[in-house]
C-alpha cells in the first residue's frame, strides 16, 4: 500500500446512486481516516456506502456491472448501493492486479481477490457490531447494508459501525460466500451504466471538456514510415477558427476552436509526404505471400510431443490443409481520441484506455517527465477490442500539448483511425494430419506463420515462439499421441497488435475448420465426430447441448447449411451452430446462431448474453467481410463503406443457453468472437459444398 495512495475520481451519481461516472475534476480529497478500507480500491465509507475503484476499464463489455455485483454480494448490499469510479492510471495502487483490460482477464483476475477483500470488510463490520452488543460474531450476519443479531432482533447499519470497524485490525482470514448463499451473483441484472449511456449522460473519452480547451486534428503519412515534406501553413491558418499549425517529423496537427475548423485546416494545408521507396513499392500480394512462404521454414516448436514419423507409419490415411486469415482493423465506434494538457512541468491526460497505467508510463516517457508529474484520468470507451491496448493516441496528444499553450482534444478522423490502426495480423496455418483406422488423428503437425505481437513487446527476450499465437494449441481439446506445433515469424511494414479474441481467435478458425474437414472426409457427422475425439466433459456437454437446441439433425432447405464449432479458451467452454443460406448471387446470409456456453460461475447472465450477441456480430462481421489490404505501403480501406460490418437488417437471430456451473468464472469478452469464425465457415460449406479456407468468407466465396 502506498503511503499517499491515489483516491477515487470525483463523480456525479446516477439514478439510485448506482454509478459515479467520472467528470472533469481533480482527485477527490483524501477520505476520512476512519473509513473502512478492505484494500486500496474497495472500502466502506462513513455513510455506509460501499466504494469501489474499478481496477479494470469499461469499454462496453459490462465489467463495471459484473464487478459491482461481486462486491455487493460479499458485502451484503444491493449493487445500486455500490459507488463505482473509474480509476486513474496508478499501477502501484492496484498491484499485483494489472490495470490492463484485455484477453478476457477481468473477472478471472478479480474474482478471488475482490471476494476476499469484500469478505474481510464484511467480517470487520460484523465483529464491530458483535463487540458493541457483547455477543459472539458467530451469532451475527450482514444483511442489506446492516449487521443483524438474529436472537435479539438488533440491527445496526454499516454507517454506525464503520468507525469502530476501521479502528480495529482488518481480519486476516474471512471465508467468502458459497454459491448456495448467492443473492446477487448469478441473477440477471441491468447494466449499471446503461441509463447514463442511453440518456447521453455518461462521459466517454471523446466527451471530455476542459476549461480553455482547443480542438485538434491530425494527419499522418498514408505510407507507413513516411515523413512530412510540405504543408501550406498559411492556408491552414486562414481557415476561420484555426489557431495553430504544428508540424512534426511524421505528422501534421491543426488546432482550432472546434473540430470542424481543425479538419478544414488539415485539408487546406494539403500536406505532402516523403515516403520510403521500398514501402511505396510494396503490394498486398507481397505481404501475404511472404506470410504463406514462411510456412516452408522450419519454425520454432511450441509443442513437440510424441514421434510424428512413427505415428505416421501405421496411419490409414493422411490429410493436409492450409488456411489464411486477413489483416483486420478494430474500427471502434469511438475513434481514437485524447485530451492532454502540459503545464508547469506536469501533464494531465483524459482518455479512454485499456491500459491506464501503461498510458501514464508512455506519456511520461514521451515528455521526459518523472512519472509523478503525469496523471491519466480514465474514461468510458466506445469500444476497445484491443485497439486501446496501444498508447499512440496518448503519445500523439501529449506531443501536441507540449507545443501549445492550451489543453487540447485530439480526435482522429475515421479515415486516420483505419489508416493508422495497429492491425490484427494476417496468418497462415498448414496442417498435416494422419488418421488411424477409426478416423482418429494419431499424428498432428501444425505450422503457423504471421506477425508476432509478443516479439515487438518482448524485444531481445523473444525466443521465437509467440505464446499468444499458439494459445489454445498447447492444451487442445483434441488429444493426439504425436503432435507438433511450430511458429515462424513473418513481419512486414504493417504494424500489428491485439484484436478481440487474441490468439485463440485465429487458432479456433484453423483447428475447427480442419476438424470439420476431417469429419466430411470420413463421412461422419460433424458433431458426432467431435464427440468421438473430445474427452473433456464440459466441452462434450456444450456440444451436446447445442446439438439439441439448434435442431442439428433437422434437414435444411437447399442452399442452407448448419456449421458447428467448439472451443475451450479463457477458462470458458463454448459451442455454436450457425445457420446460413447462400443464394444464386453467392451472398452469405446468416439466419441464426445458437450458442451453448459454460463459463463457470455466471456473474450476470444478462451481461453474458449481451457479450455473446456482441461477439457473434463483431466476429461475424470480420469473418464474413473483414479485411484490410495494403498497396504502395498504405492501407486501401478508409471507412465503413469499404471496411464492411453487418448492418442491422443483416443481424442473425442469436439464441444463447447458459450451462449452470459453479466452477471459477471464465472470460466472456473473447470466446463468442472466436467461435463464430469457424462456425460460419463450416456452415457455408454445408450450404454450398465449397470449402473456404481463406478469410473473409464473402470475398472467398465470390472468387470460386
Amino acid at each position: 500500500m502506498r503511503a499517499s495512495r491515489r483516491q477515487f475520481i470525483a463523480g456525479s451519481s446516477l439514478a439510485a446512486g448506482a454509478l459515479a461516472v467520472p467528470v472533469l475534476a481533480t482527485q477527490a480529497a483524501t477520505p476520512a481516516a476512519k473509513a473502512l478500507a478492505a484494500n486500496t480500491w474497495l472500502g466502506v465509507g462513513l455513510d455506509g456506502k460501499v466504494t469501489l475503484a474499478l481496477p479494470k476499464t469499461e469499454m462496453g463489455q459490462g465489467i463495471l456491472t459484473a464487478v459491482t455485483m461481486i462486491a455487493a454480494e460479499e458485502l451484503a448490499v444491493a449493487p445500486a448501493d455500490v459507488v463505482v469510479t473509474l480509476a486513474n492510471g496508478d499501477k502501484e495502487r492496484f498491484a499485483p492486479i494489472s490495470q490492463e483490460t484485455g484477453g478476457s482477464t477481468s473477472i478471472r483476475e478479480l474474482w478471488q481477490p475482490l471476494r476476499e477483500a469484500g469478505a474481510k470488510a464484511r467480517a470487520a463490520l460484523v465483529q464491530a457490531a458483535a463487540a458493541q452488543w457483547k455477543v459472539s460474531a458467530a451469532e451475527c450476519h450482514a444483511f442489506n447494508g446492516a449487521v443483524v443479531h438474529q436472537a435479539s432482533g438488533k440491527v445496526l447499519p454499516y454507517a454506525a459501525l464503520v468507525t469502530a470497524a476501521a479502528a480495529a485490525p482488518l481480519p486476516t482470514e474471512a471465508p467468502v460466500l458459497g454459491a448456495s448463499d448467492y443473492k446477487v451473483i448469478g441473477k440477471p441484472h441491468r447494466r449499471l451504466d446503461g441509463a447514463a449511456k442511453a440518456r447521453g449522460k455518461a462521459e466517454f473519452g471523446i466527451d471530455v471538456i476542459v476549461p480553455g480547451m482547443k480542438f485538434a486534428a491530425i494527419v499522418q503519412s498514408p505510407v507507413f514510415g513516411g515523413t512530412l515534406a510540405t504543408a501550406n501553413e498559411a492556408a491552414a491558418k486562414a481557415v476561420p477558427g484555426v489557431v495553430a499549425v504544428v508540424k512534426v517529423a511524421d505528422a501534421l496537427y491543426v488546432v482550432a476552436d472546434n473540430t470542424w475548423a481543425a479538419k478544414q485546416g488539415i485539408a487546406a494545408a494539403a500536406p505532402t509526404w516523403t515516403a520510403n521507396a521500398a514501402h511505396k513499392a510494396t503490394t498486398h500480394a507481397q505481404i501475404t505471400g511472404a506470410v504463406a512462404a514462411a510456412l516452408d521454414k522450419p519454425g520454432f516448436a511450441a509443442v513437440d510431443n510424441g514421434d510424428l514419423a512413427k505415428a505416421r507409419t501405421g496411419a490409414k490415411r493422411t490429410f493436409s490443409a492450409e488456411y489464411h486469415q486477413a489483416f483486420l482493423a478494430h474500427a471502434t465506434m469511438e475513434p481514437a481520441n485524447c485530451v492532454a494538457q502540459v503545464k508547469d512541468g506536469a501533464c494531465t491526460v483524459w482518455t479512454g484506455t485499456q491500459v491506464p497505467s501503461v498510458a501514464r508510463d508512455a506519456a511520461a516517457k514521451a515528455l521526459g517527465f518523472a512519472l509523478d508529474k503525469v496523471t491519466v484520468h480514465n474514461r468510458l470507451m466506445g469500444g476497445g477490442f484491443g485497439r486501446r491496448l496501444e498508447t499512440d493516441m496518448v503519445e500523439r496528444a501529449v506531443q501536441l500539448a507540449a507545443k501549445v499553450p492550451w489543453p487540447v482534444k485530439l480526435i482522429w478522423s475515421r479515415e486516420e483511425d483505419i489508416a493508422h490502426d495497429w492491425y490484427r495480423p494476417a496468418y497462415a496455418d498448414r496442417f498435416n494430419v494422419a488418421l488411424d483406422a477409426e478416423g482418429k488423428p494419431v499424428a498432428w503437425e501444425h505450422k503457423i506463420a504471421g506477425s508476432s505481437i509478443m516479439a515487438r513487446l518482448m524485444g531481445p527476450a523473444f525466443k521465437g515462439v509467440d505464446d499468444d499465437v499458439v494459445d489454445g494449441l498447447t492444451a487442445p481439446l483434441y488429444e493426439v499421441p504425436a503432435r507438433k506445433v511450430t511458429f515462424q515469424q513473418a513481419e512486414s511494414l504493417v504494424p500489428t497488435s491485439w484484436w478481440r479474441g487474441v490468439g485463440p481467435l485465429r487458432t479456433a478458425f484453423a483447428v475447427e475448420s480442419l476438424v470439420d474437414e476431417l469429419a466430411h472426409e470420413l463421412g461422419r457427422d460433424a458433431i458426432e465426430y467431435r464427440l468421438a475425439l473430445i474427452t473433456d466433459p464440459r466441452a462434450r456437454h456444450a456440444l451436446e447441448t447445442v446439438r439439441v437446441l439448434s435442431d442439428w439433425n433437422t434437414k435444411q432447405p437447399a442452399g442452407t447449411g448448419l456449421g458447428v464449432a467448439v472451443i475451450h479458451n479463457w477458462d470458458t467452454y463454448m459451442a455454436a451452430v450457425a445457420q446460413v443460406s447462400v443464394g444464386a448471387d453467392k451472398q452469405i446470409v446468416v439466419k441464426k446462431v445458437t450458442v451453448a456456453v459454460d463459463c463457470g460461475q455466471a456473474i450476470n447472465p444478462s451481461g453474458i448474453r449481451a457479450q455473446i450477441d456482441s461477439g457473434v456480430l463483431f466476429g461475424g462481421s470480420a469473418a464474413l467481410f473483414g479485411e484490410v489490404t495494403f498497396n504502395g505501403g498504405a492501407a486501401e480501406q478508409s471507412n465503413f463503406h469499404d471496411y464492411r460490418v453487418l448492418r442491422m437488417n443483416e443481424a442473425p437471430r442469436i439464441e444463447t443457453t447458459l450451462i449452470t456451473s459453479t466452477e471459477k468464472p471464465g472470460g466472456m469478452g473473447e470466446p463468442p468472437c472466436a467461435v463464430i469464425f469457424p462456425a460460419l465457415a463450416n456452415a457455408v460449406f454445408a450450404a454450398t459444398g465449397k470449402r473456404l479456407r481463406t478469410l473473409p468468407l464473402q470475398k472467398a466465396l465470390e472468387s470460386v
